[in-house]
This record gives structure tokens, sequence and C-alpha cells, in this order.
């Protein structure tokens, strides 16, 4: 910063003022006052702050002066709580302004924060680069002409950013319900083809079966699906990331074995191997139950599931050592109190550690099927010893991911409430 005299600056916020020098500027803790330190201009100043004095080296914010202290006292001290009597959305508003996130409040105030948020849908999102009234002047080349391409974007992947993405969503919903339905039905015994069909009748049943009306509506849904999902990879930004993505996944795996299915019946026709082909067609059409996920698109709650298992996968891998490992120790030491000493009465239910493992998950996750349990005394006093053992170890990670949980939760409501403001601005238009 090469303007503005004196070797200090001062901060004015909301009348309170602060003196710095400007090396403490550089590594300041708070984003939106370092940015000053990088400043080559006027104009870059008061893209950063309000106002600005040239002649003190004075800089001005219109921010709450309260919330800035205590905001100083986390700069100083490393501790940022709430200011009293002020509402925990404010203050978590202003955090935001100066660079700040939730998790450098105290646990005390992340809870708050946690609960508040439970309670309203309210979106805050750091600011842009571009953001705001200054930012809406200067768009790259060719922005207004994938203008267009954005829209289709977010119409196909955010159900609540315009009354076209709900009415599409609301479809694809449909869409999902009926195939489900038709899936359901068709185990039916009255909708199942006779086991006893010879070979000839099984092929003509099989070529028959998608003139039938469960066949007609399963391929409409899948037309649906496949349109939806072409479309989806035409208007994606990035065709490789597009095909990581894990819900595209689902989808490939959902519309394939329907296309796998069909072509196997017609190179197969009258063959000989029809009857193994047919084993092979009934589990590819069984895979049709991927279309319940697909639900994940259009619904927050399996969204928030799969975002909560992706960020947790270390204390789920945690759970399950505990797991491995409490089932190596009691199925081994079941085993040889049920049948590995000679007590004149063995049980043959323990007759391996490989079959002690199952009495032993089962007894962990307090389900207790009865198919297996000890008849010694020593035996039956290890299988309570599990049974405890069970419940404190699966209860040790459940609390990190219940904190992983609430906040994945948090976000995806934040980023809904952003478009359904969009889908409000739309409606007012």
């Amino acid at each position: 910063m090469n303007f503005g005299p004196g070797p200090s600056v001062v901060l004015n916020v909301g009348g309170t003022r602060y003196s710095f020098s400007r090396e403490v500027l550089k590594d300041f803790p708070l984003r939106r006052v370092s940015r000053l330190h990088g400043c080559l201009s006027e104009q870059d100043v008061l893209e950063v702050c309000d106002d600005y004095d040239r002649e003190r080296n004075e800089y001005f914010f219109d921010r709450h002066s309260e919330a800035f202290g205590f905001i100083m006292l986390y700069v100083r001290h490393g501790h940022l709580r709430f200011v009293p009597h002020m509402c925990e959305l404010s203050f978590y508003n202003e955090m935001i302004y100066w660079g700040l996130e939730g998790s450098h409040l105290d646990y005390c105030c992340q809870r708050r924060l946690d609960d508040r948020m439970s309670e309203t849908c309210t979106y805050y999102a750091a600011e842009e680069p571009n953001g705001g009234p200054e930012g809406k002047g200067r768009r790259p080349p060719g922005a207004e002409g994938r203008k267009w391409l954005e829209r289709m974007r977010r119409t196909f992947e955010e159900p609540t950013s315009s009354v076209a993405a709900q009415v599409l969503a609301t479809v694809s919903i449909l869409f999902v319900i009926v195939s489900m339905v038709v899936l359901c039905a068709s185990t039916l015994p009255e909708w199942r083809a006779p086991e006893n069909r010879s070979v000839e009748e099984q092929s003509r049943y099989t070529a028959e079966s998608v003139r039938e009306p469960s066949g007609i509506i399963e391929a409409i849904c899948i037309g649906w699906f496949t349109a939806e999902c072409i479309v989806r990879f035409i208007v994606s930004k990035n065709k490789c990331e597009f095909v990581r993505r894990p819900l595209n996944i689902i989808d490939l795996l959902a519309i394939t074995p329907y296309y796998i299915s069909v072509l196997m019946t017609v190179f197969t026709g009258e063959n000989s191997q029809l009857q193994r082909a047919g084993v092979t067609l009934r589990v590819l059409r069984m895979m049709r139950i991927f279309w319940v996920i697909k639900l994940a698109r259009h619904f927050i709650g399996l969204q928030t599931l799969g975002l909560t298992l992706k960020r947790c996968y270390r204390e789920m891998v945690m759970l399950l050592v505990f797991i491995c490992v409490a089932m190596a120790i009691f199925s081994a030491l079941s085993q040889l109190l049920e049948n590995g000493l000679d007590l004149g009465t063995k049980n043959k239910d323990y007759a391996s550690i490989p079959a002690a493992c199952w009495w032993v998950i089962i007894s962990m996750t307090t389900v207790g099927y009865g198919d297996m349990c000890p008849i010694t005394v020593p035996g039956r006093i290890l299988g309570g010893i599990c049974v405890v053992s069970g419940i404190v170890l699966l209860a040790l990670p459940i609390t990190f991911i219940y904190h992983s949980f609430v906040q994945c939760y948090h976000e995806l409501k934040f980023r809904s409430a952003r478009y359904s403001r969009s889908l409000s601005a739309e409606f007012l238009n």
C-alpha cells in the first residue's frame, strides 16, 4: 500500500477507532482488513471499506462497532463469542463480513448458532469477487451468450432455482415413484411368469414382455431418465467431473441394466442358453431399485446423508475397526468357552471362530436373533460383556458423525434457501 502518510493506519468501525501499523495489516487474522495491505489505489481501497480519508490515512467501515470489538478480542486472545443481547445471525453476518467462519466460534456459541439456524432457513454466503453492483458491469466476454446455458444447468441441477426447475423435479419424482410401483408389482405372483415354461415359451415371453403394460411403462420411464441424463451431460461445464459425480454414477447404474437386458434378449433369441441368460436378466431388472436413490437429487435429507458419509469416512472406518477388533476378541473367547474346553457339553453353534463371529456382531448391535446363544456360565458372562462393549464402542464415534450431519444439513439448507430467494424474485418479476 503506497499511499497515505504516516507509518500507521486507522480503522474506524461504527465510530470506534483502531490504530495499527502497516506491517500488522499484512498478516492480520481478519481477511477483509488484511486485503487493505495489497491495495494499490484508492479505488481498490473503496472496494474493501466504505470510505477513506487520505489525509489521516483512516478507513471507515459502516458496521456494528460492538460486534467488531468482540471480533478484536478473538484477534488478541483467540476466543470468539457472541455479543450479549445481540442476534446470533446478525453477529454471524458480521463475522462473515470480516472474513471469519462459524468454526472460529467457541463450542458453546457454535451450538447456539446451529440451533438458531435450524429454526430459521437463512443463508449467508461469502462475498463473491464479482458480486454486488460493482461487479455486474465487469462480465467476461461471451457471458451473455452463455447465460441460457447456465439457466439450463440450474434448471436440471437445482430443483428450487426456478419454476421450471420445480416442475421438472416434480415430473422426475413422479417417474421414479411410478417405476418403483411397477417394480414392486412385477414381483407379485399374479404378475410373474410361471416357472414351468419351456425354453421356447420362455423365449417368447421374454421377447414380448416389453409389449405388456408394465414393459411399456418401464420403457417410458427409462426414456425419460435417459433424456434427462443426456441433457444434463450436454449442459454441464466439466464433462469429466460430471461423470465422476456420485449421483450421476447412480443414474448410469439405474439406466444401463435396462439396455443390457434388452440387448441380451435380442441377441439370445431362442438359444439354448436362455435359461442362464434369464437369471442374468432378472438380476439386471432388479437393479432398477437404484432409481430410489435418484430421489437424493430432489430431497435435502438424502443429500445430507450422502454428504455426511463422504465427510465422515474416517469416523466410519474407525467404527469398523472397533467392531472388527471386538469381533476378533469375543469370537475367539466364545469359541473357547463354548466348544474349545472339555466341559462335557459342547455348543455346536460355536464350532469355529467364523461361526462365533455371527453371534458377536448380532450381540454387539443388540439385535439378538436368538439363533445362537451361550449355554455355559462363562459364555453367558462373556455375552453380557460383549453386549455392553458393543453399546460403548458404537456410541463413541456417533458424536462426530452427528455434528457433521448437522453442519451438512445447514449447508444444503442454506443453498436451497438461496435458490428459493431467486425463485421468489422470479415470481415478483
